[in-house]
């Protein structure tokens, strides 16, 4: 829960986001193992719609030099700034995403840099590499299911694909990520292996668990190039997943007994 939070978050809010999504993300629903949504990410969408200052930290610089410090929107008088995502999607039409931000200290973003971590964002967010060595560890430990995180790659794959091919037909930057911009930037990669794979609130069956991974990275992709309002999609996706995977495995059940029964009849 905390690493999906920006570092200068108030700790009440930490405390109160944790409140709201044990006790009405998990506890009224029968308690663990019985919650149809991820209490982490229900945590985190409590604060976003709540505090949506607070919990947007921004990185400022102190003075002339490139030393700066995390601070809450709140407290940065005078100083104006947004997440990555955030200001690409209000960069001029047609600019390329790496020069649409600068890093930490002050050069051009590169897909390098996204990768590796050095780019603001909340505390677990923001190194792609490590997410991929998490998933490693999840995969062969058992854990996380592969399956939904190349069903999630994949759904993000094919719908920035659509987006990035018809490019100069849209007026929204965000429409310029290419699908390697999409993977390492914002918190794409963390939601799809630690979030997305969350063993309650997932679906259950194989086939399932394709179709839902797919369904999270095909609206992360949406949410962030079509609505404005939420230039990270990958939070919301989930959720969406979430309430769609009892869904979903209910679909595949009733299709594996349609087709058991059809080859008995037989």
């Amino acid at each position: 829960y905390t690493l999906i939070l920006p570092p200068a978050v108030p700790l009440w809010q930490v405390a109160l986001g944790i409140s709201f999504g044990v006790v009405i993300g998990k506890e009224v629903f029968g308690g663990t193992g019985k919650n149809f949504l991820n209490p982490a990410l229900t945590a985190r969408a409590f604060l976003y719609f709540a505090y949506p200052a607070q919990i947007s930290g921004e990185w400022v610089r102190s003075g002339a030099s490139n030393i700066g410090v995390w601070v809450a929107a709140r407290q940065a008088d005078g100083i104006s700034g947004a997440t990555t995502l955030g200001v690409m999607g209000s960069a001029t039409h047609g600019a390329e995403p790496s020069t649409m931000v600068t890093n930490v200290v002050g050069e051009p973003l590169s897909l390098l840099d996204c990768f590796l971590g050095f780019i603001p964002g909340s505390m677990g967010e923001t190194s792609t590499l490590c997410c991929l060595l998490g998933a490693a560890i999840l995969i062969a430990s058992g854990i996380g299911s592969w399956r939904i995180m190349a069903g999630v790659v994949l759904g993000m794959l094919g719908m920035s694909l659509l987006f990035w091919g018809f490019r100069g037909q849209s007026d929204n930057p965000l429409a310029y990520l290419s699908p390697a911009w999409h993977f390492v930037v914002g918190g794409f990669a963390f939601g799809t292996v630690f979030m997305a794979t969350d063993p309650v609130s997932a679906a259950m069956t194989s086939v399932g668990k394709w179709w839902y991974g797919i369904l999270v990275g095909v609206m992360c992709v949406l949410i962030r190039v079509i609505n404005p309002a939420f230039p990270e999609g990958i939070m919301l996706a989930i959720l969406f997943g979430n309430t769609m995977a009892p869904l979903i495995d209910y679909y595949v059940i009733q299709a594996n007994v349609s087709r058991r029964a059809a080859r008995y009849a037989a």
